[in-house]
């Protein structure tokens, strides 16, 4: 498993699912899960900016990018792509 996406599954398992990552893949919707609600999105931005020293617009507010760690791999990964 890739740093980046250890990191993003730590925190959502640690700060939204109580330490129990069961039922959580790759692919889970964390909104159709209720794994993630508005203030929940809010606190996973501010990790994302914190640990991974980049700025999330809020055009980039959406669901192909927040909804699930293969998602937010893949938009971390284009984000320090266009920093570097």
């Amino acid at each position: 498993m890739s740093d980046t996406k250890e990191k993003v599954r730590s925190f959502i398992v640690e700060n939204f699912m109580f330490g129990n990552d069961e039922g959580l893949s790759d692919d889970t919707s964390f909104l159709e899960q209720g794994i993630l609600d508005s203030t929940g999105v809010l606190e996973l931005v501010d990790f994302l900016e914190e640990k991974f020293s980049i700025k999330v617009d809020d055009e980039e507010l959406i669901p192909e990018n927040l909804d699930s760690i293969k998602n937010l791999v893949a938009y971390l990964s284009k984000k320090q792509q266009q920093a570097a």
